[in-house]
């Protein structure tokens, strides 16, 4: 887990490094085509066939909407915001999949679940700061995504059981080549020729985000879900410290606050979630 929280700020790093040059739809579309071309091929060795009509199951229909949402707006936020910003944003994704899981799901989830829940909600508006004059509208843009990628979660849940990881990663990628096409035709701005530089930010960016997808998926499945999930969070110390490294970001009172008040309502409802399990 804490490989994969490296790699996917490894990823952001090198897509918002693209984005300085190339446009943010011919980054998402090559980025896409790129790791749907990786996990096509990894599905293919392992037997899969690429198209069953289960992918086009209501479930994961919804969650390749949700994929696109979460996938174009994370985009941008990272192309047009600090780096370290969009991820402490992105950190609020398990408190809203808890919170969908209740309303959606119907599961169970008690008050101090549902406290923890808004204090965490509490840290995403600290940081975004709204009414002030250090709000920033772009920022809504992480938020979005923050939600996109908290559907597609819970979707996941619903997604049929015969659809491998490795098919989920075709499709999710896919999605990003769909992001990619949507905002160029909004944008409206033609593509850039690729210099030796940006190809390899594109490569890296590929391979750091199939790496990052397959070991989320290897700790997922083979560990206990309350031991690997609060390695999760790691993605924010890589993703700050490489803002602060690479573009040469600052670290505001705001985001810390926000940041911790997000993991520690974060860890708390995974703790007593554990403590629910234990009394079942």
């Amino acid at each position: 887990m804490v490989m994969a929280m490296a790699a996917f700020s490894v990823e952001d790093t090198f897509i918002k490094a693209a984005t300085e040059t190339l446009p943010i739809g011919q980054v998402l579309i090559i980025f896409g085509a790129g790791g749907a071309i990786v996990f096509a091929w990894l599905a293919r060795l392992n037997g899969d066939v690429l198209y069953t009509p289960e992918v086009a199951s209501r479930s994961m229909l919804v969650r390749f909407f949700f994929e696109i949402t979460g996938r174009l707006f994370y985009g941008l936020a990272i192309a047009l915001t600090p780096l370290s910003a969009a991820t402490v944003i992105l950190q609020a994704t398990p408190i809203v999949v808890v919170a969908g899981a209740a309303l959606i799901f119907k599961e169970h989830v008690g008050w101090r679940r549902w406290g923890a829940i808004l204090i965490g909600l509490v840290g995403v508006v600290v940081i975004i700061q709204p009414g002030t004059d250090s709000f920033s509208p772009l920022s809504i843009l992480a938020l979005i995504g923050m939600i996109g990628f908290a559907g597609r979660d819970l979707a996941s849940r619903a997604a049929p059981a015969s659809i491998s990881t490795h098919l989920l990663g075709v499709y999710g990628f896919l999605s990003v080549i769909v992001a990619g096409v949507i905002f160029a035709l909004w944008e409206g701005t033609e593509f850039a020729s690729l210099s030796v530089e940006v190809s390899l930010f594109l490569l890296a960016a590929i391979l750091a985000g199939t790496l990052a997808y397959a070991g989320l998926m290897k700790a997922m499945r083979t560990g206990e879900v309350s031991a690997v999930t609060p390695f999760r969070y790691t993605r924010l110390l890589f993703g700050i410290a490489l803002g602060i490294a690479v573009f040469g970001e600052q670290l505001s009172l705001s985001m810390v606050v926000g940041s911790g008040l997000i993991v520690l309502s974060g860890m708390f409802i995974l703790w007593r979630g554990k403590q629910a399990v234990k009394k079942l």
